[in-house]
């Protein structure tokens, strides 16, 4: 009787070492991906014209494609928006809070609620799972695909004008062209203090 709990043991502790060492090994392999922006959006947009060219030849899965705009709309109101809301400040003045425009005013950085690398991941990961789905019948669900085209255009319109008029009142823009370049004195490479 203990025989064979012992090898139940072993095999579980086995199979958990080796479950670690795969998790922890695509861990890697992701971290390693977080240097490569543009090769990154490049290929979760290769991936999604393969699951929408996926659903065009099959002429099936539109609410799998549904479902799948919607996340991907809610992931990208998630990565518009500021992480602390000013909405929510209570410490606003009579105009309410926004973020600083002037260079006497308190710094404070722009910070996403989701960040680009988090929003890429999800994408990606959501496009995969999405892919898998238009390979079982149970998913393939007839409806007239027209009405939720028309739906999910309404639904966008009226979320990205909530969210604009959001960014306008508060005063924010969620993207950046890059570090601000700071002058300093130019090289002239001459030694100072060299003895002659």
């Amino acid at each position: 009787m203990m025989e064979e709990d012992l090898s139940t043991n072993n095999k579980k502790g086995v199979i958990s070492q080796a479950w670690t060492r795969l998790s922890q090994w695509y861990q890697g392999v992701v971290d390693k991906t977080v240097p490569w922006r543009i090769t990154r959006w490049l290929s979760s947009i290769i991936l999604v014209c393969l699951f929408l060219a996926r659903v065009l030849v099959t002429q099936g899965w539109y609410i799998v494609t549904y479902a799948l705009g919607i996340y991907h709309l809610n992931l990208f109101i998630a990565f518009l928006t500021p992480k602390i809301d000013p909405a929510m400040d209570f410490d606003a003045d009579e105009n309410g809070p926004e973020l600083p425009t002037r260079a006497n005013e308190e710094f404070r950085p722009f910070i996403r609620r989701l960040p680009e690398f988090k929003f890429w991941y999800s994408v990606s990961k959501s496009t995969l799972i999405a892919l898998g789905c238009t390979f079982f019948e149970c998913f393939n669900i007839p409806v007239f695909w027209p009405i939720l085209v028309m739906y999910f255009i309404t639904l966008f319109c009226i979320t990205m004008k909530r969210q604009i008029k959001h960014m306008i009142k508060y005063r924010y823009l969620p993207f950046t062209h890059g570090k601000p370049k700071y002058q300093g004195h130019e090289d002239t490479g001459k030694v100072i203090g060299s003895p002659k």
